[in-house]
């Protein structure tokens, strides 16, 4: 029997329909329709870089115009959210809070083989100690444990045995970031912060790694098994292959081509509704979206899709770096345009450079689109003026 065979232009364009990047940017940006795109998206990846604004606001912004840094921390007050791992640091729908207990004692497994040789000694001398002290004195952060062992600490790499302690009991369950404050996380008790509804609910791993696939192919649209368990790094490559490998003997799922964007083909899992799906017409607006938005996060399906070649060049010596320090993919319908390098100084939004994809054509409407989406994006950060290179000035006036 033939494979279904999902073009090019078609997969690209299920794959962002799926992460909200086809459609109009409307939307309150807070309340029920923050949580919503939290929903949808499954996770927001949380990251500290700042040079125009932090990733989770930039990948929410990405999708709703009206939404503003403020929002995410006010709504995490509402606990329709928590914070933890998938394959990083994100903000995680709070429903799927049982599947995480897993992870927990995954994580804390490997903290127990790992730890002891990787962290400073005498942390596990702290656990009590801090544990102790969160439930006596309410939430704290990493500046509120260890007393003099704050003045031994190397910085952010060298943690000292009670900053050690206290991530912990985060990574194993025990806490839970309860709020921020400027980007330093604050703990708490997990069972005064996490509803009782949540927090009491328990899932066989046999479901929840069912629910982790299935969820993943929902966001993905198509996937591979390895894919698949990337998606939430909640469950092993294995574990995700013994699924689809059931899943397609029951039929549920089946196995298509998928085009890359070099006419190779992939076999990919994919829902049998999906085969029947159009989706819509991207608009020509430009998006600028963060390094880390979820569209992007697998940068060899990325490569595949679009023949985008991304690499965050932050830990790249300067003299070595093809583009720049942290520079943003542009995304324009369903095509992936080019990089740009722009940031925010002072009151300005500064833009130093734009590379265009092999291919791309700067025509007047292109440069007009992409000067709108920073006109927007300087006015989402708060920048009253927005400076453009003069070089770029030169090539494009």
């Amino acid at each position: 029997m033939t494979r279904p065979l999902i073009p090019n232009q078609t997969a690209r364009r299920l794959f962002l329909d799926r992460h909200l990047l086809l459609g109009a940017r409307s939307g309150t940006g807070r309340g029920d329709d923050l949580q919503s795109v939290i929903d949808h998206l499954g996770f927001v990846q949380v990251d500290s870089v700042n040079t125009l604004a932090r990733a989770h606001d930039l990948i929410l912004w990405s999708r709703r115009q009206q939404y503003r840094a403020p929002n995410l921390p006010k709504h995490m007050k509402t606990r329709g959210a928590f914070e933890h791992w998938t394959h990083d640091a994100s903000v995680i729908a709070m429903s799927n809070f049982p599947m995480w207990r897993h992870k927990f004692a995954k994580d804390k497994a490997f903290m127990d083989r790992r730890w002891d040789a990787w962290r400073r000694e005498g942390f596990r001398d702290k656990l009590d100690a801090v544990l102790k002290q969160i439930s006596d004195q309410g939430a704290c952060s990493s500046m509120d444990v260890g007393g003099d062992e704050q003045r031994k600490s190397g910085g952010w790499w060298d943690w000292h045995p009670s900053k050690t302690a206290l991530e912990y009991l985060w990574r194993s369950g025990e806490i839970s970031v309860c709020h921020r404050q400027g980007f330093r996380k604050h703990y708490d008790l997990t069972e005064r912060v996490i509803p009782a509804e949540y927090l009491n609910a328990h899932v066989s791993e046999h479901d929840m790694i069912d629910w982790a696939c299935r969820s993943a192919l929902d966001r993905l649209g198509f996937a591979t098994s390895g894919e698949l368990a990337a998606f939430y790094d909640i469950i092993t490559p294995a574990q995700a292959k013994d699924w689809c490998t059931s899943a397609l003997a029951n039929n549920r799922v089946l196995v298509a081509d998928v085009e890359a964007t070099d006419g190779s083909l992939r076999p990919s899992f994919i829902w049998p509704d999906t085969l029947d799906e159009t989706p819509p017409d991207p608009n020509s607006r430009v998006r600028l979206l963060s390094p880390f938005d979820p569209a992007l996060r697998d940068r060899k399906r990325a490569e595949r899709l679009w023949g985008f070649h991304y690499r965050i060049e932050i830990f790249v010596p300067a003299p070595k770096r093809k583009y720049g320090y942290y520079v943003f993919p542009v995304l324009q319908g369903d095509r992936l345009i080019g990089r740009i390098d722009t940031k925010r100084e002072g009151d300005s939004t500064t833009v130093t450079a734009f590379w265009p994809e092999q291919g791309i054509r700067m025509g007047k409407a292109r440069i007009k689109a992409l000067q709108a989406e920073i006109d927007r994006a300087a006015t989402f950060v708060g920048s009253t003026s927005v400076a453009w290179s003069e070089d770029w000035l030169k090539e494009n006036s």
